[in-house]
């Protein structure tokens, strides 16, 4: 149902006692197992050299790995963020999973340049993330260049724009004449001008690819290309030798802004865990959630990795920090990206007096959604319209029991034939006591084959509504009212085409014969 364009995952700490809590695989394995009772007593030996104290943390991550490589686009990459404690088996897990070809980098980030005090042998300073793309296809993770880093790479400026010289020789001993026999040829230079030539006139310079020691190496462009683009080439006296050089621009003529690869130590301040507090801190006080990641850490990710009209699935989401990353970048740059979040709703330990706002993760994640849309709002105050608007809404879901009556067929075996015709009155309405239409009408869509990314619009006709499934094009009409006319539905027009579901219980016979007739009718 969901095509994530990337993911962005991060295991974090959980909270409270929940099985769910893998921050600790031990300490949740041997209560699973029953080796530890409940005031954490051992009740049996298991060394960390063994085996099964990482069994259980693997056995959670491999069926979630699983799916979000599945989940994944083909140009998609991961990002995994993960402590000293199982990083090398996460890395044979994601070589299982997404193949030893597709690994991308182990990027190392400084967290907490103090040191931890709670580090049992070493202080510790750093976290890792894992990059694994979805296909060999991927190339690299790269981002544009600031200006300030284009004014000091690129010092040389002409009618072009900013440039810098590349020595075009190729300077690796592994590539030569001896192996690249089209890229060894004499080029010629204008002493007056430094303007490099194919052909030779009277009082060029005639210059090879050959090191100072006399190896034969070559160019890194072939004569096509030199004869193509030669305006680019430009001849300079180095240590009392003429070189050949390339005009490499910041902007390319095509509006192409110049890259920077990505290193694998990441210790920018604004990574730090301490930071990542603060912005929390900000939006909702009290430290009522510990060491969220910071949201430059994750923007990074998502500026290395992703398209303006991407879509990004946390799912370890937490405090919703990749949210507010998500939301801040597309005000950066006019993107559109779009963000899934997914977070069990575990118990934070905090009594009902204490927040009772705040009883479980889920709920803190929504309400810092809401604080950084209601900040950004508020920072567009008083400020001219945006050409295109800008789509600060997000929907909320939880997973829920069905809102349609299930049969017990072991039951129903049983049952007398005066007890059957009286279970079967009680299906006549098939939705369960207290049913709320917002839940029947997500369901039904569900059903149908849509998205929970659906236009609910109201109709001409009171109780019924238009369904809308804006990637496909797709709609249907839905009412959930108790009883239908049908005159009342003449301003709908349906056709032949269109899809009506109702209460089977709102149609009498005739009504029910005449808009089988007039469109493609389903009920409840």
């Amino acid at each position: 149902m969901l095509l994530a364009a990337n993911l962005c995952f991060q295991p974090r700490q959980n909270y409270g006692l929940s099985y769910n809590n893998f921050a600790d695989p031990l300490d949740t394995y041997l209560k699973l197992t029953g080796q530890k009772d409940s005031a954490g007593n051992l009740l049996t030996s298991n060394p960390e050299t063994g085996g099964r104290y990482h069994s259980a943390w693997l056995s959670m991550m491999y069926p979630r790995l699983f799916l979000a490589r599945q989940l994944l686009a083909d140009d998609g990459v991961i990002f995994v963020s993960i402590d000293d404690h199982e990083v090398h088996n996460l890395r044979l897990l994601m070589n299982e999973i997404f193949g030893e070809e597709n690994f991308i980098g182990q990027i190392t980030v400084l967290t907490n340049p103090k040191g931890r005090v709670l580090s049992e042998h070493l202080a510790q300073t750093h976290d890792y993330v894992l990059a694994y793309a979805k296909a060999s296809i991927f190339l690299e993770l790269s981002v544009s260049k600031t200006e300030e880093q284009i004014t000091v790479d690129y010092p040389e400026i002409d009618e072009g724009g900013r440039f810098r010289l590349l020595e075009l020789r190729n300077t690796h001993r592994q590539f030569g004449r001896f192996n690249r026999k089209n890229l060894f040829f004499p080029l010629y230079i204008d002493p007056n001008t430094g303007l490099v030539f194919l052909s030779n006139l009277k009082g060029f310079i005639k210059v090879e690819p050959i090191w100072d020691d006399g190896f034969e190496g070559c160019w890194t462009w072939d004569t096509k290309k030199v004869q193509k683009d030669n305006y680019l080439l430009i001849g300079k006296i180095i240590n009392g030798k003429w070189k050949v050089f390339r005009k490499s621009y910041a902007i390319t003529p095509e509006g192409e802004v110049a890259r920077k690869k990505s290193k694998t130590i990441w210790d920018d301040k604004s990574f730090q865990t301490e930071k990542g507090q603060s912005q929390f801190d900000e939006l909702i006080p009290g430290k009522i959630f510990q060491s969220p990641k910071p949201v430059n850490l994750i923007k990074s990710m998502l500026q290395l990795s992703t398209n303006a009209d991407d879509i990004i699935l946390d799912f370890f989401a937490g405090s919703c920090t990749t949210a507010q990353a998500v939301l801040e970048l597309n005000r950066e740059d006019g993107g559109d990206r779009r963000f899934i979040m997914v977070q069990l709703p575990e118990p934070t330990g905090r009594a009902i007096h204490e927040s009772p706002q705040f009883l479980t993760i889920a709920e803190i994640g929504k309400e810092r959604i809401r604080r950084v849309v209601a900040r950004m709002k508020k920072e567009r105050e008083m400020q001219l319209p945006l050409d295109k608007p800008e789509d600060l809404g997000f929907k909320v879901f939880k997973l829920a029991p069905s809102n349609y009556k299930q049969w017990d067929v072991a039951v129903i075996h049983e049952l007398q034939p005066h007890e059957y015709a009286r279970q079967a009155e009680m299906f006549a309405d098939p939705l369960v006591e207290g049913w709320k239409p917002e839940n029947v009408l997500y369901e039904v869509a569900l059903k149908e084959g849509y998205d929970l990314n659906i236009m609910v619009e109201p109709t001409a006709v009171k109780e019924v509504q238009r369904i809308t499934n804006p990637d496909k094009g797709q709609s249907f009409y839905l009412t959930l009212a108790r009883k239908i006319v049908l005159k009342d539905l003449r301003p709908l027009d349906l056709k032949k085409d269109d899809l009506f579901i109702c209460r089977d219980s709102a149609l009498d016979d005739e009504t029910a014969a005449n808009l089988a007739l007039q469109c493609r009718l389903k009920t409840i």
